[in-house]
């Protein structure tokens, strides 16, 4: 089956090609993204990370990011003297972990999956352990730590549906694939159960719940809320609508509905921070069409900046929507009017938001029904019942403080993921003779 997976993914980058070719002329520092994925590492990074013994914790893009960073914070300060390595996939996701796992000694971009190139970057980072972030299922890579004898934990495992029906066609492959990883810590029954009818063997799996309730990158004091308020000219004057992670389709819907709210609130202001940034441009023209002044957070201070209080702003930089839903009255996350499946509704709930979504949450299951259970989220249908719920929520100040402070604490109630992941970790370790404690040059 090897081979099959092998041949498929030779022939998967022979298609990319000319795509690779127009990303490597257009696309800044993609040349070394590709240079790095495909074994061959900048020198600085070489010298930073090599024959270490490194802890290697993997997370894909921003979401397993995000989970990764409480893992990581904990693992340097119980083991300071460890190097821990991150890796990624996404330019999007190396970004924010140099920005939010400042802690880690290495941010790489994780090698392309096939055999000559996975084993030359294993034999560089060399690492005594290696924690895969959510569902990140890599079969050369997992065999070569299978063959090498590294012990491989899955931290805040997740499995959607959609992963569930993919791995299904394979499942004989897969159980193969699940017998490399030697503990799988689970974010909740329906992932545990998931991942066993996929092939786990249940005596190497546990629930210990989700690291992103964890999280503390995105705190903000009052002091800085101020301050942020003051810079994207929110002057407090009428409601803050933020709209996160958005998808082509959903920003038509959050802009007419923002037009029956500036007829009840004229102040009323938009945060409209889209999924994929390269969209900036066309969304900022329909937001032009419908008649809204707009500024795109990337030209605040240039040319097109004239200094005044645009109605809607569209962030399109990485990294800062986690700390801006602490300036919203209510926040819409996106994901959800589309079947993507929505995007993390703990960023808002975390700073104790009323919280809005579509009828599509199936990548959040578990977190959105805990959180609709409490009143802290609501799901709306169509347009229509989105735009009567949004308006009800804006007249009814008390409500919105009510679930707000729900959100908090159901928050506050499910913290301490990430030392049940660790001390899961612990005993891996211990099982399979690996100590901790201090960095082991080769």
């Amino acid at each position: 089956m090897y081979w099959i997976y092998n041949i498929c993914l030779v022939a998967y980058w022979l298609l990319q090609i000319p795509i690779l070719i127009y990303r490597l002329v257009f696309e800044e520092g993609f040349y070394d993204r590709l240079k790095q994925s495909a074994g061959v590492m900048p020198t600085p990074t070489l010298q930073q990370i090599a024959y270490h013994n490194a802890i290697w914790v993997h997370a894909a893009s921003v979401g397993e990011v995000v989970a990764a960073s409480p893992i990581v914070r904990e693992l340097k300060k119980k083991y300071p003297d460890e190097m821990v390595v991150v890796s990624v996939v996404t330019a999007t996701g190396h970004r924010m972990a140099q920005r939010i796992i400042p802690e880690a000694d290495g941010h790489i971009f994780f090698p392309f999956d096939l055999p000559v190139i996975t084993e030359r970057i294993v034999d560089i980072v060399n690492p005594k352990a290696i924690i895969l972030i959510e569902t990140e299922l890599w079969p050369n890579f997992l065999r070569l730590a299978f063959r090498k004898k590294i012990p491989v934990m899955m931290m805040n495992g997740r499995i959607s549906s959609r992963s569930m029906r993919r791995y299904s066609l394979i499942k004989r492959f897969t159980t193969r694939m699940l017998c490399q990883i030697r503990r799988f810590c689970m974010q909740s029954r329906i992932d545990e159960e998931r991942i066993i009818a996929m092939g786990a063997q249940p005596k190497r799996c546990t629930i210990t719940g989700n690291t992103k309730y964890d999280q503390t990158y995105a705190e903000v004091s009052e002091e800085e809320r101020a301050a942020l308020r003051k810079e994207f000219r929110f002057d407090g004057k009428g409601p803050i609508i933020v709209a996160g992670s958005t998808h082509s389709g959903e920003e038509e819907i959050v802009l007419r509905t923002f037009g029956e709210i500036l007829k009840k609130y004229p102040k009323a202001r938009l945060l409209l921070a889209v999924r994929e940034i390269t969209r900036a441009p066309s969304v900022k023209f329909a937001i032009k069409h419908h008649g809204y002044s707009v500024l795109r957070r990337s030209k605040m201070g240039t040319e097109e900046d004239d200094g005044t209080s645009p109605q809607v702003v569209i962030l399109d930089t990485i990294g800062e929507l986690g700390r801006l839903y602490s300036l919203a009255d209510v926040v819409f996350v996106g994901g959800s009017f589309v079947k993507v499946g929505g995007h993390n509704i703990l960023e808002p709930a975390a700073h104790g938001k009323p919280v809005i979504v579509g009828p599509y949450m199936f990548n959040f299951q578990e977190i959105f029904e805990l959180l609709e259970s409490r009143g802290v989220c609501l799901m709306t249908k169509s347009e229509h019942e989105f735009k009567e719920t949004l308006m009800d929520l804006l007249s009814h100040p008390d409500t919105m403080k009510r679930m707000g402070e729900a959100a908090l604490t159901v928050v506050h109630e499910n913290q301490g993921a990430t030392e049940r992941n660790i001390k899961a970790f612990e005993q891996l370790v211990a099982e399979a003779g690996v100590k901790l404690g201090g960095r082991h040059e080769s």
